[in-house]
């Protein structure tokens, strides 16, 4: 929980675009240093410089979230300029689709290194940081949110390695939520499951290191990549209505952020199916036309 946010820290991946950059923007408005992390050279310059325009304290740092080694300099640099960070956004993420056995060891790597290892980098190096601080000064409050996605509570076909991406950094984020409960009041963790929202992820590719070039898209990553761009360029709520969902879940300690609660329906019908072991339910049952579409093309010679 942080309940006065200026002159606090926030460490941002994914900084350039989407979530990060509006929660960069509304920290900046609240008084916060800022640090603002992206694997996008121009992305990050443009998100350091509107920073800075507005009198924030801003140390930006162009790296992939998925390297042990820059992730580890970075926190280093961090914590010898400002301290440890009150606010960290494990936000970074990159986008998927195909049929699950079509994606090669890259894809795999790729997703799985942005996606997980960035937010497993992000608690591993941060957390000790932040409850050291807190052990020493009773009054130090700070707060950990990773994204991950409604994909983190259900599984539509045709987009699995980023479902396994998602549902891990939920289960990282709930079991960091029970761990930190053990040892300290002070620090708090939330998960941020967004839906559809227009914020670029449809588009990560571009992001995509050159080593881990991908074979040409299969049919279905090509479909999925398809029904992805509409679905997320469709999102009618937008980035920064997100960002303010972040900081009101970190003033009041709330754990779940979800950018379309409406959207929990399909998840409670997912749990009702396990504890009645019953097998998966029609992930198209609201919307039939989208399944019948889907399963034409992918069975179209």
């Amino acid at each position: 929980m942080i309940t006065n946010f200026k002159g606090k820290t926030a460490v941002l991946t994914g900084a350039g675009s989407g979530f990060g950059l509006e929660c960069a923007r509304m920290g900046a408005r609240l008084g916060m240093n800022l640090v603002l992390v992206d694997v996008q050279q121009d992305a990050l310059d443009q998100a350091s410089a509107e920073m800075q325009a507005t009198g924030a304290q801003v140390a930006s740092f162009r790296l992939d979230v998925s390297s042990a080694d820059q992730m580890q300099a970075m926190s280093q640099s961090v914590f010898e300029r400002f301290g440890a960070p009150h606010f960290v956004f494990n936000n970074a993420g990159v986008g998927s689709g195909g049929l699950i056995w079509e994606n090669s060891v890259k894809d795999w790597e790729w997703v799985l290194g942005v996606n997980l290892w960035g937010v497993i980098h992000g608690v591993r190096l941060f957390t000790p940081m932040m409850l050291e601080a807190a052990a020493t000064d009773p009054s130090w409050q700070g707060h950990i949110v990773n994204t991950a996605s409604m994909a983190g509570l259900l599984n539509p076909p045709n987009m699995g390695v980023y479902n396994v991406s998602k549902h891990a950094v939920v289960s990282l984020s709930e079991t960091l939520y029970q761990d930190l409960r053990l040892v300290s009041d002070q620090v708090g963790a939330s998960v941020l499951c967004p839906y559809f929202v227009p914020t670029g992820i449809s588009q990560s590719h571009r992001n995509r290191p050159a080593g881990l070039d991908a074979e040409k898209p299969t049919r279905s990553q090509l479909i999925g990549q398809a029904m992805t761009d509409k679905a997320v360029g469709s999102g009618k709520v937008t980035a920064a209505e997100v960002a303010q969902k972040v900081f009101d879940a970190m003033a009041t300690d709330q754990f779940y952020i979800f950018s379309h609660p409406k959207a929990l329906g399909n998840v409670q019908s997912r749990m009702e199916c396990i504890v009645q072991q019953a097998n998966p339910m029609d992930p198209f049952a609201e919307r039939p036309e989208i399944g019948r579409d889907l399963k034409m093309a992918l069975r179209a010679g």
